[in-house]
């Protein structure tokens, strides 16, 4: 177990992930219950005895637990992380962790639905409020290509002119990105019955019953609720409207570039995974595009 002078470093740390890089809390929150674990059994006196074989150890010991490698993958970059700061905080020469690879995963590609599944989905007939306000919630989503945190963030000075949305995304960075026609229209709708569940100094663009900014899992559970009542045969949640706008956009643009500053990644790479683009239309750009796949006549 870690003594007291060494377990007040791993709060240091979190403190810095909060206040220096501006982490989501649950972020922090899965960086205190992977570093907890990994590190609770260490026998050391102090960070500068922290070696490679420390991290090996707790590595294998995390295969015996049978985690799967995405779970190892995420112990081991938390471990990293935190060995990254104690060198700058000069507690350690060199980081342990960083020679150690992870072991490989298969990245499973995002779910989506496709354009006649969200056609569907948003073909909400029913015009009391709370219906409007969920329609006008997954519009803005699948429209923006927005986070389910991005979402519940949202305020009504988010809505900038000509038709722009004010996004604070990961790590406070902003960014405005375009509203389509149909969002623009329902969220038109919602501004003028918002009233009647919103108090006048509510900040919050999306309230509850309860006059309060509606939370994360109250806009997921409502999503799901609809994925039921429009009779899809699969079950939705808000990451899945983002994979879907991410993936439509892509289809029809192949700009990925674009995709990546609409979806806020800070690395392109984050950004490939949505390249799952159908053999058909592959093939259509193929045939459109490449000078020897042009058909003879």
């Amino acid at each position: 177990m870690l003594s007291p002078s060494l377990y007040s470093w791993l709060e240091k740390y979190l403190a810095y992930l909060k206040y220096e890089k501006n982490l989501a809390s649950s972020s922090i929150e899965n960086y205190q219950r992977q570093l907890s674990v990994a590190l609770d059994k260490l026998e050391i006196d102090s960070w500068s005895e922290f070696k490679v074989s420390d991290v090996r150890n707790i590595l294998n010991e995390a295969r015996r637990s049978h985690l799967s490698a995405r779970s190892i993958a995420l112990r081991l970059s938390a471990i990293r992380g935190f060995c990254s700061y104690l060198v700058q905080q000069q507690q350690l020469t060199q980081n342990p962790a960083s020679s150690i690879q992870a072991p490989k995963q298969n990245k499973p590609l995002p779910k989506q639905l496709n354009v006649d599944e969200m056609t569907q989905l948003l073909d909400i007939k029913e015009d009391d409020l709370l219906a409007i306000r969920d329609k006008t919630m997954m519009e803005l989503m699948y429209s923006c290509g927005l986070r389910l945190s991005e979402l519940a963030d949202l305020n009504i000075k988010s809505i900038q002119a000509d038709n722009q949305l004010r996004v604070i995304g990961k790590g406070n960075k902003e960014r405005l990105l375009p509203i389509g026609k149909i969002a623009i229209e329902v969220l038109a709708v919602w501004l003028k019955i918002r009233p009647q569940l919103a108090s006048s100094d509510e900040p919050a663009l999306f309230v509850s019953m309860r006059q309060k900014r509606l939370g994360t899992r109250q806009i997921a559970k409502r999503m799901k609720l609809w994925a039921k009542r429009q009779n899809l045969e699969q079950s939705v949640n808000p990451h899945k409207l983002r994979h879907s706008f991410a993936t439509h956009v892509l289809e029809s643009s192949s700009d990925l570039r674009g995709v990546q500053e609409l979806l806020g990644h800070a690395n392109l790479s984050t950004t490939q995974v949505y390249t799952h683009l159908n053999f058909q239309h592959l093939a259509h750009v193929y045939d459109s595009a490449h000078p020897r796949a042009k058909k003879s006549k």
